[in-house]
């Protein structure tokens, strides 16, 4: 009966609880709840003592204990529940019930704090009383809730509380108060208010000063960790995180302007030396600590129930892991037991119960709980008969099972018919009682009994063994080879006991074949029933290897293997090293790849480099390399370039894969071999040589610290003037002189340099130096005014050939000059219109030449008025009458404020409607007469015309 119960099993254990003490609730619950069949019973423990739970201050809701009116002085400690039941005891984890309070701040006034502007400040919290330890702050400024924003300049620990202001300013003048808030009680203070008074100063700067410092740290496995740091100083102090030696954590992230370090989710890699550097430009200052990771104990294995024979020994592995390494204890039924490894021999009822496996080190404790069952039973088949009827090959061997349950293990004996087997030759009863026949006949055809039996009682079981004709493969498969692409057969026919099912299973190399998954490839006959033949389409070099055929029935089976070998390009050569790097060469070695089965004839090297994605043939001495080789230089290569080499093994069959790239090289460096191309240049402005060429592509660098060096000289002189440009990209520079006469011929030439060498000079061009600016004024300059928005400019040509152009400056009399707008025209221009002006405003207008070197005196200033702006009232049309084959359109007259220009007349669009063009008419009159529209609609616009421009326009469709 016993045996179908269990003893308990925790559903629900007690958890580490803070009771508040200002808590109005009168009482705290400490939760346990276990399943067990017969229901268990429960106490429990207050620091290793028996609590009383017949005292009214205690009630019990099933395991859960209730404690009313809770007092620190008699209700802190460990609580263990202990639950029981027939079949044995466990206790639950251990859970520490505290009392958190938070005290109210001193009422003593705080002490004013007076800083001077620039020097650093540091407003002291001073948390009072508290638990637990788990608080986080604020400041307050002047009132509550007006909390200050934190910054770069400002800080707040969240370890002691305290504020930090990098340097003060005149505004951080206020009254501060510490406001502490505890999440475990939920309950905030907040300090008197600290007046913070900063002392105006010539404003002085102060070298980095950390104040926060971050300790040594201790942190578990998979918590998050954080640190601060903190420095004062003026200006406001730069804050930079390292890990010593090491790269920082992928799971770092820094906040608070660089004040914070947050690991999540720390990792035994984490552990080491962490430093904050703050620097400003007056000076630096470093600090370092130690980050420790450890961990709580986690099983790696642990114990389950488990049901043992008696009399039988018993090994409970209980293996858990932890930083320092976690002691292992036993508990048996709740007390306890032993240390270490448990093993146990020769079981009786006695070791039945409930065991715990506690593991424990420094940061915390788990339990593992499981029940040792003991077993006693005669034996029986009622469970696990023996088979009724078992088959076996003629030649063959079978087993014959017999697996009653009983306990202890019982002895075996079997007999054949009315014979009792004995071990020879032939026949064998194994340790389990299992019975073993090889070279299987006729004769052994017949009803075999089990027996078993122990000092509990005895019983048998019996079955019948029947002979087969053995399986085999009359037709085995044959080496086959073929080159990649092609198909192959292997055969593969087996004889077989008519009355049983045959089927065949082929495997590669071990690894049976999935036919519906490689169905691409594999096929096999399924025509006739004793032929197994597979059918290998469009083979792969990774079809190669040894075939087995098995043919098998659910008595027995017969294999028979064979090799595919396949022929193919060569596999990628490996090993590949780059040795004896050089300017322009570099020395290789590899080591061959897989031939499949036909020789390598040669390799061929592939070399990239940054300027490319692509892989391309590399120069190679011996040029051509042959498939015997295992080495060879690369040659004609960029110097000072990085490079990367890959090889590729040839055989007749084709071209095998590319090996795994090299390790990135760069070649040594040289003088540059190359000269800058179309050098030339001249131009620029006045009293300047420019000079111009094609700057050189970084393939052509050859080496470090590359630049340019000019020369150039006036034609005739023999003294070359050399400048050097150190920025590779630049292909132009500047020669200022004031001596310099304009249009002087020059000679120039470029050459590359880097930190090897020269290279060499370019050819030398001519160019000119600039021209001067031009001195002529423009004559005849003439406006002419076209509406109240546009007025046109012309002017006559002055005689300097260097002109490139002239330029028209115009601004109102209201704007400055130096706010003039400026319009640009080719010198082949003689006028150019002004748009855009403001209407009825006086313009100031003049004309300059310019050349490369710059601008020419103005032409003498023209005043002119722009035309009043036109009507902005749009006609009003009256009246749209048809007569005849004409429409008769009739409007207002539009009349004109005063600043705008009079009427002179109307202008009339006729256009088809959604077209822009149309047919234009002019009338002094307000009517006028258009033809009716031969096919769809028409749309009439009209508008007042004045010398100002068009007005506002008005239509109509017809």
């Amino acid at each position: 009966e016993g045996n179908k119960g269990y003893g308990p099993v925790f559903e629900e254990q007690p958890i580490d609880t803070i009771y508040p003490e200002e808590s109005s609730d009168g009482q705290v619950s400490m939760n346990c709840r276990a399943r067990a069949i017969p229901f268990p019973t429960y106490r429990w423990k207050l620091n290793n003592w028996d609590i009383d739970l017949t005292k009214d201050r205690y009630s019990m809701v099933g395991g859960r204990l209730v404690i009313n009116n809770p007092e620190k002085s008699r209700d802190a400690g460990k609580y263990v529940c202990v639950v029981s039941n027939i079949f044995g005891t466990v206790r639950s984890s251990e859970a520490t019930l505290s009392f958190g309070y938070l005290d109210p701040f001193p009422p003593e006034e705080r002490y004013e704090v007076k800083v001077r502007e620039g020097v650093g400040a540091v407003l002291l919290c001073e948390p009072p009383y508290h638990y637990p330890d788990d608080l986080s702050y604020r400041w307050l400024l002047n009132e509550f809730p007006v909390f200050i924003a934190l910054d770069k300049r400002r800080f707040v620990s969240q370890t002691n509380g305290n504020l930090y202001i990098a340097n003060v300013e005149a505004s951080d003048k206020g009254n501060y108060s510490c406001f502490v808030s505890s999440p475990s009680i939920t309950k905030s203070v907040f300090s008197k208010f600290i007046p913070l008074i900063p002392q105006s100063d010539r404003a002085k700067v102060y070298p980095a000063d950390i104040k926060v410092k971050f300790k040594d740290t201790y942190a578990l496995l998979g918590q998050n960790v954080t640190l601060e740091c903190f420095a004062l100083g003026n200006p406001v102090p730069e804050l930079r995180w390292s890990k010593y030696l090491e790269p920082m954590p992928a799971t770092a992230e820094i906040s608070m302007s660089g004040a914070v370090l947050k690991i999540f989710n720390i990792q035994y890699e984490d552990e080491g030396l962490y430093e904050c550097e703050a620097e400003n430009y007056k000076g630096k200052d470093k600090h370092q600590a130690r980050v420790y990771v450890q961990a709580a104990p986690e099983w790696v294995e642990h114990i389950n129930d488990t049901e043992k024979d008696i009399g039988s020994d018993l090994y409970w592995p209980c293996v858990a892991t932890g930083k320092p390494i976690p002691t292992i204890r036993w508990l048996k039924n709740g007390a306890s037991f032993r240390k270490g490894e448990l093993r146990m021999q020769s079981l009786s009822f006695d070791d039945a119960g409930m065991y715990q496996c506690i593991a424990e080190n420094t940061h915390g404790i788990i339990y593992a709980n499981a029940e040792l069952k003991i077993v006693a039973s005669p034996p029986t088949f009622e469970l696990n008969p023996m088979k009724k009827k078992i088959l076996a090959a003629k030649g063959g061997r079978v087993i014959i099972e017999c697996k009653p349950k009983a306990a202890p293990k019982p002895k075996f004996s079997w007999s054949k018919g009315t014979e009792l087997l004995v071990n020879g030759s032939r026949i064998r009863i194994w340790d389990d009682g299992s019975l073993e026949i090889i070279n299987i006949t006729k004769l052994d055809e017949g009803r075999y009994t089990c027996f078993a039996e122990n000092n509990r009682g005895k019983a048998n079981s019996t079955g019948v063994l029947e002979m087969t004709e053995a399986t085999r493969i009359t037709l085995a498969p044959l080496n086959v080879d073929v080159t990649v692409g092609e198909n192959a057969t292997m055969q593969c026919i087996a004889s077989h006991d008519p009355t049983l099912d045959l089927t065949f299973i082929w495997s590669l190399n071990g690894f049976v074949i999935d036919f519906e998954k490689e169905h691409e490839h594999y096929e096999r006959n399924v025509m006739i029933k004793s032929n197994g033949e597979l059918l290998i389409k469009n083979v792969q070099l990774r079809h190669a290897g040894r075939y087995t055929c098995t043919a098998q029935t659910i008595v027995d089976n017969s294999s028979a293997s064979a090799d595919l070998v396949v022929r193919g390009p060569p596999g990628p050569p490996g090993g590949i090293r780059v040795e004896e790097i050089r300017d322009t060469a570099v020395a290789l070695t590899w080591s061959r790849g897989t031939d499949n089965h036909s020789p390598i004839s040669k390799y061929t090297i592939q070399s990239k480099t940054f300027l490319s994605e692509e892989w391309k043939d590399a120069k190679t001495e011996p040029s051509d390399i042959e498939g015997n080789m295992e080495s060879a230089t690369v040659i004609d290569l960029i110097p000072w370039m990085e490079y990367e080499f890959r090889i590729i093994a040839t055989n007749t069959l084709g071209t095998g894969e590319p090996s795994m790239p090299s390790q990135r090289i760069r070649t040594e460096g040289a003088p540059p071999n190359v000269a800058p191309s179309d050098v030339g240049g001249g131009g620029g402005s006045n009293r300047e040589l420019t000079i111009t060429w094609m700057p050189l592509s970084r393939e052509y660098h050859y080496g470090n610290n590359f630049g340019y060096i000019v020369a150039f000289k006036p034609f005739g002189e023999k003294e070359w003037r050399r400048v050097t440009v150190t920025n590779p990209e630049i292909g132009r520079y500047v020669h200022k002189d004031e001596s310099m006469p304009p249009s002087t011929q020059y000679q120039v030439k470029v050459k590359a340099f880097n930190n090897k060498g020269d290279g060499p000079f370019s050819l030398t061009a001519v160019i000119y130096s600039a021209q001067d600016a031009p001195t002529e004024i423009p004559t005849d300059v003439s406006v002419k005014v076209l509406s109240s928005s546009e007025m046109s400019v012309s002017w006559h040509h002055i005689s300097d050939k260097s002109v490139e152009g002239y330029q028209i400056r115009y601004w109102a009399t209201h704007d400055k000059e130096a706010a003039a707008q400026r319009v640009q025209v080719s010198n082949q221009e003689y006028s150019t219109k002004l748009e855009n002006l403001k209407p009825n405003t006086r313009y100031h207008v003049d004309v300059s030449a310019f050349n490369s070197a710059g601008y020419g005196p103005p032409s003498r200033t023209i005043d002119i008025i722009t035309r009043k702006a036109p009507p902005s009232q749009r006609p009003r049309i009256i009246s749209s009458v048809r007569s005849g084959s004409r429409y008769i359109i009739t409007w207002d007259h539009v009349k004109a404020m005063s600043n705008e220009s009079a009427v002179e007349g109307y202008k009339v669009l006729y256009r088809p409607d959604g077209q822009h063009e149309g047919k234009l008419f002019s009338t002094g009159k307000h009517t006028i007469e258009v033809p009716v529209p031969s096919d769809g609609e028409y749309v009439v616009e009209v508008r007042a015309h004045s010398e100002g421009g068009d007005g506002e326009v008005a239509q109509i469709k017809i």
